[in-house]
Formats: structure tokens, C-alpha cells, sequence
């Protein structure tokens, strides 16, 4: 079995799901920190980048789950910024062109409501959907 890297905030709560008491569970995190075991900044910089590129989730999303699990607002700052708008755009395009062929029997205005319900389920803002929306042609104008 393959288990994941784990951000501070998830190790702690381990800890303390096991009984363990909370300034053992401390310092423990410490010196895991201490050795670079643990690492929210990698951590953060890892998760967005797998669920961005994977996943094609929104950084807006991607940041909510960093959040709840444990990592500082200042190291999500940072890994989002690795993901550029166009980056997102991208993947929100890629997204919308695979449902887009898989949809070829339907009338277009499903069309349209089922890539805007998917783009929206991971995440993208409406300036994104509607790009996407117009290149593929689904939109006038």
C-alpha cells in the first residue's frame, strides 16, 4: 500500500484520534519538521500541482482542501501561485473537450448545461466556463 505525504494539520489530528496527548503530539510534529519529514510548503506545492494537473480542479478548490487539511493560508498562497490562469484555463478547456465528445448525440443546450455543471462541480468561475464554452463553439458570441 502507497500512502500519500501528510500536512502537519493531518498528522496532528492523527495523533490526537490516537489518544495521544497534545504536547507529545507537538513535539513529535516538531522533530518530524526538525528533519524535514514534515513540510507544508512541499506539501502544499505537491497537492496543488497532482489535483491541478490529475484531478483538474480549480485553485479555487484546490485551495479549500488544503485548508482543511491544516496548511497555513500564506503556503497555499504559494503553491497556487505556481498555477497560472492560462495553466487553469487549460485545464478547465481539456476538462470540457473530453465531456464535450462524449456528448456528440445531445442537443446543444445539454450540452451546454453539462459541461457548465462539470467546470462549476471542480471549481472554475463563470469567466473561465464561458471561455471554455466559446471555443468550443456551444456559445454565441
Amino acid at each position: 500500500m502507497v500512502t500519500r505525504a501528510k500536512s502537519k494539520g493531518e498528522l496532528l489530528a492523527h495523533l490526537k484520534s490516537r489518544g495521544i496527548e497534545d504536547d507529545v503530539a507537538q513535539a513529535v510534529i516538531f522533530r518530524l519538521q526538525e528533519t524535514g519529514l514534515v513540510n507544508d510548503r512541499d506539501f502544499a506545492a505537491a497537492w496543488a500541482t497532482s489535483r491541478h494537473r490529475h484531478k483538474k480542479l480549480s485553485k479555487r478548490i484546490i485551495a479549500g482542501e488544503l485548508r482543511q487539511k491544516g496548511v497555513m493560508q500564506e503556503q497555499i498562497d504559494e503553491a497556487l501561485a505556481e498555477i497560472d490562469d492560462e495553466s487553469e484555463y487549460q485545464a478547465a478547456f481539456d476538462l470540457a473537450f473530453k465531456k464535450f465528445n462524449s456528448m456528440s448525440r445531445l442537443e446543444p443546450e445539454v450540452q451546454i448545461r453539462r459541461i457548465q455543471s462539470l467546470l462549476a462541480r471542480k471549481g472554475f468561475n463563470f469567466s473561465i466556463i464561458s471561455r471554455v464554452l466559446r471555443e468550443l463553439q456551444l456559445l454565441d458570441s
